[in-house]
């Protein structure tokens, strides 16, 4: 009697799918790999999602409806709004782990500005991503470690222009980790702001 096939939740699956992407560029990622990185058939994956395309375009939702949790998660963890906005660009170098990580990484964010289905949810997950930091700025002034006259608006604006060209900025000069180099130059941008007494 051959064994029952072994079951597994979408959020095993997308586990999966993630863990295979940052070994595997878009060309050589398959339903058969992520298949066998969760542990399944890939007729199993093929019945429940229909085609790679479509397991990663559920993917990309998830990732975009989750985005306000994942940065709410880190709020708990580091309770300050500050470190959690540093705490939140450390995720961001997570994308650059190797030069060779950044390249995949950069591979895949082709495909999210090619395929209008796919830029359907980076829009959506780059809003979120906005309006959390825009959160975490307001509570930064009410908790005293930015200055009452922050133009918040503008800062939340600009801390997301940062994260995003420093990722990228770091692929040109590498001299030092990832999260080091996105890191000082958040704290570059918020140095204006902040209070005397503000721990960074």
């Amino acid at each position: 009697m051959s064994p029952r096939p072994r079951k597994v939740t979408d959020d095993d699956v997308f586990a999966a799918a993630h863990r295979a992407m940052t070994r595997l560029g878009p060309g050589e990622l398959t339903l058969a790999r992520i298949a066998q990185e969760a542990g399944v058939t890939a007729g199993a994956l093929a019945q429940r999602f229909g085609s790679k395309r479509d397991l990663l375009l559920a993917l990309a939702r998830r990732a975009a409806d989750g985005t306000g949790d994942f940065i709410r998660g880190l709020r708990a963890e580091h309770g300050s709004p500050l470190a959690t906005v540093r705490a939140y660009a450390a995720c961001m170098a997570h994308l650059a782990r190797s030069p060779a990580a950044l390249a995949r990484n950069l591979a895949y964010l082709q495909i999210d500005l090619a395929d209008p289905d796919f830029r359907t949810h980076l829009t959506a997950q780059a809003g979120a991503t906005r309006a959390a930091i825009a959160d975490l700025l307001a509570d930064a002034v009410a908790d005293g470690e930015l200055a009452p006259a922050t133009d918040l608006a503008t800062l939340a604006r600009t801390v997301e222009i940062t994260l995003n060209g420093a990722l990228l900025t770091w692929a040109f000069d590498q001299r030092e980790p990832a999260d080091v180099f996105i890191r000082a130059a958040v704290d570059a941008v918020l140095a204006p702001h902040l209070l005397p007494s503000t721990d960074r």
